[in-house]
């Protein structure tokens, strides 16, 4: 199996026993073998990036290439899309919370490139482990991003385009889906980046931050 390089995590936290269960959780996380086919393969365990004491917290499905090989969710191209909506929220990475349901990249036996998404039961096994951080984070609401992460988290099949904008509860937290930023790299319509506007709006609505009317008036047409 290839060796494992650190995983990068921010656990700092005004609460000392947060951070250390924290600790003790990534430390659990990053000597998991529980999917051989997946530890086999990956290069680092993706555990989360971010601060344990924010009330926001955003869920994808797994890491890619690029997070396999850095060790942080969410840095592709995809990646840099999340940063850019999330600093449009007038917030930081460093203010949020990110991780995924798998901590592995799935497997791609046979390939160079690209990524798969990850099976059902891939997800049932490592979603414990989210399951974990969510409740030491105790965040205000959550953001699901895409409908992988929706469907391993609700279960829904009825699509994501019908789920987006409506808030769920996970965990007795409001979940709101929305479209996975790799969607919006796809299909760059302004009306699409508007609908994926409008589910942050109604976020930062719930955690009552302050909205500009600039804020407000993104992406709309003029």
């Amino acid at each position: 199996m290839p060796a494992t390089k650190p995983v990068r995590s921010e656990s700092k936290s005004t609460d000392a026993g947060k951070a250390a269960a924290f600790a003790e959780l990534q430390r659990r996380v990053l000597a998991c073998v529980q999917c051989a086919h997946l530890a086999s393969a990956r290069k680092t365990v993706v555990f989360g990036v971010g601060n344990i004491d924010s009330p926001l917290m955003f869920v994808g499905e797994a890491p890619g290439a690029d997070e396999d090989e850095q060790g942080e969710p969410f840095v592709g191209k995809a990646g840099q899309l999340l940063t850019k909506i999330i600093e449009t929220m007038g917030q930081s990475r460093a203010d949020v919370y990110i991780a995924n349901i798998l901590k592995c990249r799935p497997d791609t036996p046979g390939q160079s490139a690209g990524n798969r998404k990850p099976t059902s039961d891939e997800m049932k096994t490592c979603i414990p482990y989210l399951h974990e951080q969510i409740d030491l984070i105790k965040p205000k609401v959550l953001v699901a991003l895409g409908a992988t992460a929706v469907d391993g988290l609700l279960g829904k099949t009825m699509g994501i385009s019908k789920l987006r904008g409506n808030w769920q509860t996970y965990r007795g937290i409001p979940l709101m889906p929305t479209y996975h930023p790799a969607y919006l790299l796809r299909n760059q319509a302004m009306s699409e980046k508007r609908k994926v506007w409008e589910d942050m709006l109604q976020v930062m609505e719930k955690l009552e931050m302050n909205i500009s009317d600039k804020q407000r008036k993104f992406f709309l047409k003029a």
